[in-house]
C-alpha cells in the first residue's frame, strides 16, 4: 500500500463518474464529506452546514451548498461554477471509494461508515421509493457508462442476494446494482492514520450525537462557543431535520415517493435482524471475508475508536 492514497480505478455507472473530479480546483480549506451511501451523508452535510453557519442562516439548502460532485445528473460546468462562486468554506459530497478520488493533502476528508446490514435496509427504502423520473434521469442521460439502473425487485430477499454477492464493477464482489459498500469502507479505513482523513461511525453518532459533532468540529478546526452547542445539536436531531425535510433532502426530496419524509426515513439501526435469515447472514459473512480486513470489519460492525 502506498504511503498516500492513489487513484487506481475509474468509477462510471448510471449514478456517477469519478473523472468529474479531474476538473475540480481545490482550495486549501476544502472539506469533503464521503460515504458509500445511506450511511449518514445528508446528516453530516447538515452538521457541517450548522457548524459553518452557526446562526442557522444558510445561503442555500445544505445539499445545494454541498453538491455531489461525482453525480452525473447536474452538468459538471454548473456544479463547478457554483462551487467557484462560493465565498464560504466549501464542503463537497462524494460517494467514491478513496481509490477513485484524486487525493489532496490540504483537503479535510470526513468519512462516515455504517454497518453494511443497516446500509442495506436504508438502501432498500431509498431504492424502492424512487420515482420513475429518477430512473429516467439515471438511465436516459447521455454519456452513461455501463448498464441501466434496473427497477428494484418486489422481494427484499432477492435484492439482498444480488447486493451482497454481485459486484457492479469487475474489481468488486458486492453492491450490485450500485457499488460496493464494503470495498468503499476498506479503501478509507486503510488511510485512517493520515491527519486529514477522519473516520466516523453512524452508530457512534446515534449513540452520542453531541460527542461526535464536537469531534467533527475539532477535526475541521471550527470554533463553536459553548452557548451555541445546544441550538446546533437540536437543529441536527433527526426529528428536527425530518420536520424541515425539504431543506435537507437532495432536491427537496422531489424524486422520492412521499418526498423528503421518505428520503429521511427512520435513521435507526438493527432493522435487518427481523428480515435476514441465518442463511442470508452467511452470505454477509462471506462478503466480509472477501472485502474487509478483520480490524475494519470489527469497527464497521461495532463502531468505537478507529
Amino acid at each position: 500500500m502506498s504511503s498516500l492514497p492513489q487513484r487506481t480505478h475509474i468509477y462510471q455507472n448510471h449514478h456517477f463518474d469519478s473523472t468529474r473530479w479531474d476538473y475540480f480546483e481545490p482550495r486549501s480549506d476544502d472539506i469533503v464529506i464521503a460515504t458509500s451511501y445511506k450511511a449518514g451523508t445528508t446528516w453530516t452535510q447538515a452538521i457541517v452546514a450548522h457548524l459553518l453557519f452557526q446562526d442557522g442562516k444558510f445561503p442555500a439548502p445544505p445539499a445545494e451548498m454541498s453538491p455531489w460532485l461525482d453525480m452525473r445528473i447536474v452538468p459538471l460546468e454548473v456544479v463547478l461554477n457554483k462551487l467557484k462562486a462560493q465565498q464560504h468554506r466549501r464542503f463537497i459530497k462524494t460517494h467514491l471509494p478513496l481509490d477513485g478520488l484524486p487525493y489532496n493533502e490540504n483537503t479535510k476528508y470526513l468519512y462516515i461508515a455504517r454497518d453494511a446490514r443497516d446500509v442495506f435496509m436504508s438502501l432498500w427504502n431509498h431504492y424502492t421509493s424512487m420515482k420513475d423520473e429518477m430512473f429516467m434521469l439515471m438511465n436516459m442521460l447521455v454519456g452513461r457508462v455501463g448498464d441501466e439502473l434496473p427497477y428494484p425487485p418486489e422481494d427484499i430477499h432477492i435484492f439482498w442476494r444480488n447486493w451482497i454477492t454481485r459486484g457492479a464493477f469487475e474489481w468488486e464482489a458486492d453492491g450490485w446494482p450500485y457499488w460496493s459498500h464494503l470495498s468503499n469502507v476498506q479503501s478509507w479505513w486503510n488511510y485512517r492514520h493520515l491527519p486529514n482523513i477522519q473516520l466516523f461511525h453512524y452508530g457512534d453518532m446515534l449513540e452520542d450525537t453531541e460527542r461526535e459533532v464536537r469531534r467533527i468540529a475539532a477535526f475541521l478546526e471550527i470554533d463553536v462557543p459553548e452557548n451555541t452547542w445546544p441550538d446546533i445539536i437540536k437543529a441536527i436531531s433527526f426529528d428536527e431535520m425530518k420536520c424541515k425535510g425539504e431543506l435537507y433532502a437532495p432536491g427537496g426530496g422531489q424524486f422520492w415517493k412521499g418526498g423528503a419524509k421518505t428520503f429521511l426515513y427512520k435513521g435507526t439501526n438493527g432493522r435487518w435482524r427481523d428480515i435476514l435469515s441465518a442463511e442470508e447472514l452467511r452470505l454477509y459473512e462471506a462478503a466480509c471475508e472477501r472485502a474487509l480486513t478483520p480490524d475494519c470489519r470489527g469497527w464497521l460492525e461495532h463502531g468505537g475508536p478507529n
